[in-house]
């Protein structure tokens, strides 16, 4: 059975997986309710349209401290996916990465609901609960790259020292774009940030680190094409303002371009949708029958969408779900300071 990291969770082929519980989305709220699943002695799954978990804390700011987590003063994001990860580990969840939910059907005959990812796998779950924050999101294409991805093009920095001794560039003015920069910046030979407008738009915090750093920030510029064979070995830049041209090495590319998103699929299940959120009642109920929903995708009266609301959101989720699985179950989990599991 696939082990999940904060780097990558292996992804696993699916024709039919039956489990008690799946979970849509990946994020730190849906592995809180990986582990909050396995608690209640449920066989779960973790599904995510994204090739490693963590979400968006992964995708965008990884390196970011977050301070609003209770029991952690600060966290790193990495370090916050990393021990939620660690934390469902002992209930050994399996990860469908990769994989966007696409279908919802009903099993009446298994007392089920049977949820259909874009390649065609399907998962027979008892109950799912979409923790999918703001939908699907897929990464923003860095123009004249087709062909390149995973031959020096990527999108993600799951492993900084993969970079070692590399000249990277890095395209993008946002957060997530200077996070990266900064993070290969001592591990990489050189880092040159790549801007096509005139001013970053990352916090000032980090802005004033990037500005200490040894990255080269090159604002108004493009990539305009790339040379190498079967990996990226010179990448071309033109400077906007006067055309200029420059080549230089590059054996790797960041695109840190911002993400397109989308509830997509899940405005077909039947759920409640307003404004891009799923409307939950107090139980994080969705009104379709064995659905429920927590973290930033869903809204109610007086939500607050901070991921410490999102953790108890799940465990309410994930609790209320287990009578529905388990007739003899109740909702209280009891305290788990008596699981043995650990």
């Amino acid at each position: 059975m696939p082990v999940a990291t904060a780097d990558h969770a292996e992804r696993i082929d699916v024709d039919m997986l039956d489990v008690d519980m799946l979970i849509v989305g990946a994020g730190p709220v849906g592995l809180f309710g990986a582990y909050y699943a396995g608690f209640r002695g449920m066989s779960v799954a973790v599904m995510d349209a994204l090739p490693t978990v963590g979400g968006q804390i992964t995708a965008m700011y990884p390196e970011k401290v977050i301070y609003d987590v209770a029991g952690f003063p600060a966290v790193r994001g990495r370090e916050l996916i990393d021990a939620l990860v660690a934390q469902a580990a002992p209930y050994q969840p399996e990860y469908l990465l990769g994989r966007q939910a696409m279908e919802l059907a009903s099993d009446p005959e298994a007392q089920a609901v049977v949820v259909t990812d874009a390649s065609g796998g399907r998962v027979r779950a008892r109950a799912v609960v979409v923790t999918g924050g703001i939908g699907a999101f897929a990464p923003k294409p860095l123009p004249g790259m087709a062909g390149r991805l995973g031959r020096g093009l990527s999108y993600f920095v799951p492993r900084p020292q993969e970079h070692a001794g590399r000249d990277v560039v890095v395209a993008g003015g946002s957060d997530s774009a200077v996070d990266w920069a900064l993070a290969l910046a001592p591990v990489a030979r050189s880092v040159t940030l790549v801007h096509k407008r005139e001013q970053l738009r990352a916090h000032p915090a980090a802005l004033a680190r990037l500005e200490a750093s040894e990255v080269q920030v090159r604002t108004l510029t493009d990539i305009t094409a790339v040379h190498g064979d079967d990996w990226i070995a010179q990448v071309e830049l033109v400077d906007t303002r006067d055309g200029s041209r420059q080549t230089r090495p590059a054996q790797a590319i960041i695109a840190a371009l911002g993400f397109a998103t989308d509830l997509g699929p899940l405005t077909r299940w039947g759920l409640t949708v307003q404004r891009r959120r799923i409307i939950v009642g107090p139980a994080m109920v969705t009104g379709v029958e064995r659905v429920f929903a927590a973290g930033d995708v869903v809204d109610y009266p007086g939500k607050v969408r901070l991921i410490a609301t999102g953790f108890g959101e799940v465990a309410t989720a994930v609790n209320n779900a287990a009578p529905i699985i388990d007739p003899n179950a109740k909702v209280f989990p009891g305290h788990s300071s008596d699981d043995g599991a650990h």
